[in-house]
């Protein structure tokens, strides 16, 4: 078993990246800049929107954090977005989700500038990338991708199995892993609430990317010999410590591990991998190497 460390993978990236923003500075062009909105005080979301203002400062971007309360108006919420659309200062920016129930999150998501949208979450941006067009890609499956490609794990051919088909994961990661493209050129199933026999479904799969939300849901007697998973689940569970809360993933670690080719951690494995690759799409919105 080889543990997919996606926090030493993020970090050399990282460092590329802010090799690639001093080459940038050196001939007179300014910092890439990446703005974050953050409603309300959600404990998960003021970690992740920390971390993204933390690796900006790595890999040398300029970056600012808006703050609302949770009873911000949707209004005025768009009124905010408008106004980052149209500051020329700003390469790229994010509205950090989940947001309050009365705010629409497709009205919000929609409202953003294709062109600045470094999440991937716009519909222009889904569409190019379900049909091979460039484009910003969703972080988290990029990042996902990205892992597979790094410890080259072979994908051509690989029977892969998507755990979640939530639009952040499980949809973009599975039309990612079935492009023809390296990492790619996968079979790909998707499975949800809805479907049968899951167990006998994971048990034949190459690749299995978990991304349900559902503490320790794939289980050792879910896993054939010489299998790869990659475990997006992030759910805080009540522990004895500090913060009285970890992190678990969707994967039963303790039991899955040992049957496994290659396996990611909870944390250290994806959640690295999704900061860097909103850090990607945010260099290419400086550059406009895509629009």
């Amino acid at each position: 078993m080889q543990l997919i460390d996606g926090k030493s993978t993020a970090q050399k990236i990282k460092q590329q990246i802010a090799q690639q923003v001093d080459e940038m500075i050196a001939k007179g062009a300014r910092r890439p800049h990446l703005a974050a909105i953050l409603v309300g005080h959600d404990g998960g979301s003021e970690t992740y929107v920390a971390n993204k203002v933390k690796a900006c400062k790595e890999c040398g971007f300029k970056s600012t954090l808006i703050r609302f309360e949770d009873n911000i108006s949707e209004d005025t919420l768009l009124q905010s977005i408008h106004s980052l659309n149209n500051d020329s200062e700003v390469d790229g920016f994010i509205v950090q989700l989940p947001l309050p129930k009365h705010i629409n999150e497709q009205h919000i998501i929609e409202a953003i500038d294709y062109r600045k949208d470094v999440d991937g979450f716009h519909p222009i941006n889904v569409g190019r990338m379900m049909i091979g067009l460039p484009c910003f890609k969703s972080a988290t499956p990029a990042g996902i991708l990205t892992l597979l490609e790094t410890y080259n794990i072979p994908t051509r051919g690989a029977n892969c199995v998507v755990l979640g088909r939530s639009n952040i994961v499980g949809k973009p990661v599975a039309v990612m892993l079935m492009q023809k493209a390296i990492p790619g050129n996968c079979t790909v199933t998707v499975c949800h609430s809805a479907t049968p026999n899951i167990k006998e479904i994971c048990r034949n799969a190459d690749i299995i990317i978990a991304a349900l939300g559902s503490p320790k849901f794939l289980t050792a007697d879910m896993v054939k010999e010489g299998a790869t998973i990659i475990d997006v689940g992030t759910t805080r569970v009540p522990a004895n410590t500090p913060k009285g809360f970890k992190l678990s993933g969707d994967v039963d670690f303790e039991n899955v591990a040992h049957k496994c080719a290659y396996i990611s951690p909870v944390p250290g494995g994806v959640g690295p991998m999704t900061i860097v690759s909103l850090m990607q799409n945010t260099l290419l919105a400086a550059t406009h190497a895509i629009y």
